[in-house]
């Protein structure tokens, strides 16, 4: 016999599965419902709207994923639709929710064709002033329906509802912020999707949007004029609505935003959003940065969304951004920028939240700033490095005026006593280290009139005097700390390094003890910091260097199978002054090769040959000098690189003890073909060194070196391992110059798997390397693989380098911002000589300065377009056959190319 429910255990239960729900809104309201004291009505009506909207989900449309059946029939349909709308008029707020919800799910399905009586239902409601509840109940309605409109919809909705909506925004003596947030929340989301309609009915929706623009952006002006209010969420979610209207009108309607915010119309709206943005500063700075007000972090309103004085900040800089990108109103603010600048650096200050979190643990600090996690620093930044980007030298002065200025505040404040004079001076630092790269492309161009290298040592002289040693001692606040170390790794390589002197060795002991106590996100900044400290120190980096080498081959040997971090101690390394390098070789050159020739883990091989690349990019010839037997360390270098041997049998001065070695080296090498491809990752740069540095002891050993690459590059399984190697046999060609010849005949002489010599098979993976492919030449014309003559196919990627030197020059006379190919020309007229030795270095690894000086030194000698240009004509000059059967296998544009040579 079945149990009997009665109503009160129904109430219950239903209640208890409502609060067990995942979605979040129906959770709520289930827990509320089940608090005692609220009356019955209540309780279910609003259980009843939640369960409605779950009805509704399962079984009113018979082809959705989540249907149940039974189907609702037609006519149960419109007795439901009937009896549903009276409810959002309902007094108390979560009915009107709930209610709301289950109109929206309906009107997914039903609206407009089914449902046509809804549309003048809600405006009936909204145009009520009387009953404030229903205006309540229809705004949440059309809210919720507004995120789901689409083209179809919005240009149908717009005429009737904007005038409705108009009236609540400019009536704040009858509805209160909240109400005309929400109002304006409608009105952006049927904005955003007329904008997505304008590149198609451009003309229709500027038709839409002309009638009801002038009002709106009067009521805008009206909402953006008062100062901001402290303490007041509902004033800064209501502002908030106001900019990403804002936002909208500016991304989606730049023509007509020009009218409005220019001219007659400009102080309308131009001098609102400038007090907003000035009278924010003042209230941030109580709530976010002292800590002294509530800044309601974190807090929401009861549609979800965020209501802090951050999320309003970060809007704001949102849309200063887009104004200053958008060339049409960016001279609206160019009269405006140093101001806007001077204003946008203190609001990059520590907030007081973000000090008590990265005191707590640096790390985040550490992680928040490389992860670029969105905050008002970010933001901010973001909206001085798009300054720069408009107005150029403008900006950039702008920039370094303001960062003075406010360094300057920072002394005055710090003489005065305040104990937050240091905030606006990490806050200036902070600028300059964001905008470092932006700031001394434009000082080197003459860009500006500031001397930025003046200001660098002003601020760096004054934070030694006062003692940056200090910071970095153990008293400091671990992101005061942090943040010395970003800036200093950014601007000592700048600073005067005559004026840096006297203070480099308490640097380099304060940094020795900080990377003692350094964490794995640390690390790798007080690494960075230490390496520009180190070459800024000169001569007075190897009076320490008994106490700094212990600890970086501490942290390399403690992280050597960690690629990213060992790689930061072996940079230091190959920037030390070379009585430091010679010490930390005669400590571990051996122990290196060891790891090399017997390790089983990858990452250790890796590292231990990227360390052996630091030495002989540090040391050169004279390293042969520092083990007492050149031969012997030779022998050792190349044991490193191959197992074959004929190159391992070279002893130098005929030793005995390089003969030994060779007896007990029996490990995989670096360039054995059995070796796992990740083993042998970084063997192109450290066989490139050999090469560069020691070239006549290399020369003897040329073949034995090509067959072990050609070997190694058959069995390699990564890309960025097979390009470094097909380099190292580029720049085999380049040595053997003039006599090219020779070193062809050498290829051909040697046997490669598969192929009838290492000639045909290097120029066969050479050749698929080559070319740049572009968006736009990726859609039209996808790779296809035939097989042509290969002197056809060098003639082809010759002509495919020229195609891209013409089109690049194209570009920087057009300016043009889609291009889908962005590179500049260096000045000598070639391409870039990133595209050409970038795929050089594997793909997530940041090739060194040395690897890349090394890739690029034979580039620097040749002007490539010169270079093609007299080929061209040359070879058209002298065998006319051959250049016009070489054209035939050109495209059109390729052979385009080729013509305007010639035609000069």
């Amino acid at each position: 016999m079945e149990a009997v429910v009665d109503q009160d255990q129904k109430w219950l239960i239903d209640c208890l599965t409502a609060t067990l729900d995942t979605n979040r809104e129906v959770c709520s309201i289930g827990v509320y419902c089940y608090r005692p004291g609220i009356p019955d009505r209540t309780h279910i009506e609003m259980i009843l709207a939640v369960l409605l909207k779950q009805f509704i989900k399962q079984h009113w449309q018979e082809d959705e994923e989540t249907f149940i059946h039974p189907v609702v029939s037609a006519a149960e349909k419109g007795v439901i639709r009937q009896l549903l709308l009276p409810s959002l008029d309902d007094s108390h707020g979560k009915i009107r929710t709930a209610v709301s919800m289950a109109v929206v799910s309906i009107a997914q399905y039903d609206w407009p064709e089914d449902w046509p009586e809804l549309l003048p239902f809600l405006l009936k409601l909204i145009s009520d002033q009387s009953n404030i509840g229903g205006v309540r109940g229809a705004l949440r309605c059309l809210a919720l329906l507004s995120g789901d409109l689409d083209d179809t919809l919005v240009p149908r909705l717009v005429p009737a509802l904007f005038p409705y909506l108009n009236t609540i925004l400019s009536s704040p003596h009858l509805y209160e912020k909240p109400l005309r947030a929400k109002a304006l929340s409608i009105i952006h989301s049927c904005i955003s999707v007329l904008g997505s309609m304008s590149g198609v009915y451009k003309s229709e929706t500027i038709a839409l949007i002309m009638p009801m623009l002038s009002s709106l952006m009067e009521q805008f002006s009206i909402i953006l004029q008062p100062p901001v209010q402290s303490e007041d969420p509902d004033d800064w979610s209501i502002r908030m609505e106001v900019l990403k209207c804002l936002l909208q009108f500016v991304q989606n309607f730049p023509s007509l935003t020009e009218a409005q915010f220019s001219g007659n119309f400009g102080p309308v709206i131009v001098a609102p959003l400038w007090q907003t943005f000035v009278s924010s500063l003042e209230v941030y700075q109580l709530s976010s940065i002292q800590g002294s007000e509530d800044s309601h972090s974190g807090r929401y309103d009861s549609d979800g969304v965020e209501q802090s004085l951050e999320s309003f900040v970060i809007q704001l800089f949102e849309f200063l951004l887009t104004m200053v990108g958008t060339s049409r109103l960016a001279e609206v603010i160019r009269m405006n920028i140093k101001e806007l600048v001077y204003y946008t650096i203190a609001f990059l200050q520590m907030t007081e939240e973000q000090i008590h979190t990265w005191s707590l643990d640096p790390n985040q600090y550490v992680a928040d700033e490389d992860d670029v996690t969105y905050s008002c620093r970010v933001s901010g930044s973001l909206l001085l490095e798009e300054i720069v980007n408009a107005f150029d030298g403008e900006g950039i002065d702008s920039i370094i005026e303001a960062s003075e200025k406010r360094f300057n505040e920072s002394c005055q404040a710090k003489v005065a006593g305040s104990a937050d004079w240091w905030r606006l001076r990490e806050a200036s630092l902070f600028v300059l280290v964001s905008l470092s790269e932006q700031l001394l492309e434009a000082q080197a161009s003459g860009l500006t009139k500031f001397n930025l290298e003046n200001l660098l040592e002003q601020m760096i002289t004054e934070d030694m005097g006062m003692g940056l040693m200090e910071i970095l001692s153990f008293g400091s606040p671990p992101p005061v700390k942090v943040g010395a170390c970003r800036a200093l790794s950014q601007l000592l390589p700048e600073s005067n390094h005559e004026i840096m002197q006297p203070y480099i060795m308490g640097l380099l002991s304060s940094l020795t003890e900080l990377l003692r106590q350094a964490s794995d996100e640390t690390l790798h900044l007080v690494l960075d910091t230490l390496q520009a400290t180190i070459k800024a120190g000169h001569e007075q980096s190897t009076s320490i260097e008994p106490v700094i080498s212990p600890i970086i081959l501490n942290v390399w040997a403690q992280n050597v199978s960690d690629p990213f971090t060992s790689i930061d101690a072996v940079e230091v390394l190959e920037n030390a002054p070379l009585d430091v390098v010679k010490a930390v070789f005669d400590i571990c050159f051996n122990h290196t090769i060891q790891i090399i020739l017997q390790s089983d883990d990858h990452g250790e091989m890796q590292n231990a040959t990227e360390c052996l690349a630091a030495f002989l990019s540090g040391g050169r010839l004279d390293l042969l000098q520092w083990g007492g037997d050149p031969g012997l360390t030779m022998k050792s270098l190349l044991d490193a690189a191959s197992r074959c041997k004929k190159l391992c049998n070279w002893v130098g001065g005929g030793t005995s003890n390089g003969l030994a070695l060779v007896k007990v080296m029996v490990a995989p090498r670096l360039l054995d073909p059995d070796l796992e491809s990740s083993g042998s990752l970084f063997v192109g740069s450290y066989i490139l060194q050999l090469i560069l540095h020691l070239p006549s002891q290399m020369s003897m050993h040329i073949r034995e070196l090509v067959a072990a690459v050609v070997r190694r590059l058959q069995s390699c399984e990564i890309a960025g391992l097979k390009s470094s190697l097909i380099v190292i046999l580029a720049r085999l060609v380049h040595i053997s110059s003039p006599d090219v010849d020779q070193f062809i005949n050498l290829l051909l002489t040697i046997p490669a798997k598969g192929f009838e010599n290492s000639f045909a098979y290097v120029m066969s993976e050479w050749t698929k390397l080559q070319g740049i492919t572009t968006r736009s030449k990726a859609k039209l014309a996808p790779d296809r693989w035939t097989i042509i003559p290969l002197p056809a196919k060098i003639f082809s990627l010759l002509s495919d380098t020229l195609l891209e030197i013409q089109e690049q020059a194209l570009d920087d006379d057009d300016h043009d911002e889609d291009s889908d190919w962005e590179e500049v020309p260096d000045d000598d007229g070639g391409i870039p000589r990133q595209i050409l030795y970038s795929s050089t270095v594997p793909s997530h690894v940041s090739p060194s300065v040395e690897h890349l000086d090394a890739m690029a030194k034979v580039l620097d000698e040749i002007k490539l377009a010169d270079f093609l240009t007299n080929f061209f004509v040359n070879l058209s000059n002298s065998d006319g056959s051959l250049f016009n059967y070489l054209c035939q296998s050109l495209t059109y544009a390729q052979r385009s190319a080729v013509e305007k040579v010639l035609s000069k």
